[in-house]
């Protein structure tokens, strides 16, 4: 067993949105002479492994900043905030949680995300850090709660990560200092991405900025409530400087684009999901969308190929086989629409509305019995399924029955589809 002993070597581990925060808890340790790290710049995440795990390895503590929002993406596969986490649990190293904006371990909201390894997290001795308050609680951080032993071994990085790391820390300590200003501007933050109202939102939010105006996470949420809103042109100026701070900002391309295409700006929506695709090429999403897009503009041949796409970065994805086999329809091939929509089939059998299209594609292709057998468990999978009626009793009549046809008319009406 190695002996015990006070180390001074700290991980700072924090949502990009908190970067403040993080920021402010950083330059307090280094005046206090600890070898701090966080991953300001952003490493790259092919470097991932190298750097970030093998500095969590290095060092005796782990801090990590916890506010309402930080822990709602932690269930997505390979979040790089739960793998830290996971790993500073995994090496044994003094993890002190840092409560921020009225944090609560036992939220049902929060509760819901300390699934696996993070259920312990609220077994820690946590430090709540008010903005009023912040320079007695960093002074509370360095007496009480690094300043114990540490028994686990601690592993040198490599040359390579050695020489990255440096870069962190040089760019980190080169920052400003934080105003205080900027920490009052996250509590706003936070009030906002827990706020449920869209206008509560977008006041937060607004507040945030205005103590920040380059506030990036605050625009580029505050243009999501404003589309919820109903205000596109108020959401698309935000996304827009979200993007003039953050030019490489994926996200923001991508809900502008979103909403562009909302305001019925085809084009500039297209522009938006080409840009988030030549920043993250297999983003299956964006390609979906700007499928949608191009559709619009009647450029099926581009649709098909954008659906393409999507589908071979999501392959088990029915709805994506399902969108391009609508495209395929339109175009005229109907073969290859059938052959989408039964691999949608496949894939999710009870995809009411796959069995609705290719009973479309194959009554239009003469094989109407094809076509009443689809409509037919269209009906059976949603029983008030208005369209799959009209459209078998409208099969039914070609194939000369027209008691059938009738009837299903006649629940077709009922369920408020006319004839």
């Amino acid at each position: 067993m190695p002996e015990e002993r006070i180390e001074n070597s700290v991980f700072i581990s924090y949502r990009r949105t908190n970067t403040p925060w993080a920021l402010a808890i950083y330059q307090a340790l280094q005046a206090q002479g600890y070898d701090a790290f966080l991953d300001f710049t952003g490493i790259a995440s092919g470097d991932f492994e190298r750097v970030i795990i093998q500095n969590i390895r290095a060092r005796a503590h782990f801090v990590v900043l916890l506010t309402p929002s930080a822990l709602e993406r932690c269930g997505e596969p390979g979040d790089w905030f739960r793998r830290e986490i996971e790993t500073a649990i995994d090496c044994k190293r003094n993890i002190v949680p840092i409560m921020l904006e009225a944090f609560d371990f036992n939220s049902p909201a929060i509760a819901r995300e300390l699934t696996g390894k993070l259920e312990v997290l609220k077994h820690y001795n946590g430090l709540e850090v008010p903005v009023r308050y912040f320079n007695y609680a960093m002074k509370e951080l360095h007496e009480r709660f690094l300043s114990v032993p540490l028994s686990t071994v601690l592993h040198p990085v490599q040359a390579t990560v050695a020489l990255a790391t440096g870069t962190e820390q040089m760019a980190a300590s080169a920052a400003p200092p934080v105003r205080q200003e900027e920490l009052t501007a996250q509590q706003w933050f936070e009030r906002g991405s827990n706020a449920t109202d869209p206008d509560e939102k977008i006041r937060n939010y607004s507040e945030a900025i205005r103590l920040k105006p380059d506030y990036v996470s605050a625009f580029f949420f505050r243009g999501i409530a404003r589309k919820a809103n109903d205000d596109l042109d108020g959401s698309i100026a935000d996304f827009s400087e979200a993007i003039r701070l953050k030019p490489d900002y994926v996200s923001a391309f991508f809900f502008r684009g979103i909403a562009r295409k909302a305001n019925d700006d085809l084009d500039g929506s297209i522009a938006d999901f080409s840009e988030a695709i030549r920043l993250e090429p297999d983003f299956g999403n964006a390609f979906l969308l700007r499928g949608f897009a191009r559709e619009s503009k009647v450029d099926l041949d581009g649709a098909i190929a954008d659906f393409s796409e999507a589908i071979r970065i999501e392959p088990r994805d029915a709805t994506k086989r399902r969108f391009r086999g609508e495209a395929r329809r339109k175009k005229g091939d109907l073969d290859g629409a059938i052959a989408d929509f039964s691999e949608a089939i496949r894939l999710e059998p009870d995809f009411g509305d796959a069995f609705l299209l290719r009973g479309f594609a194959r009554r239009t292709k003469g094989d109407l019995d094809g076509a009443i057998a689809d409509f037919s468990e269209a009906i059976r999978l949603k029983p008030d399924y208005g369209a799959a009626y009209f459209n078998r009793a409208v099969t039914k009549r070609k194939k000369g029955d027209a008691p059938g046809a009738q009837s299903d008319f006649d629940v077709a009406k009922s369920l408020g589809l006319k004839p």
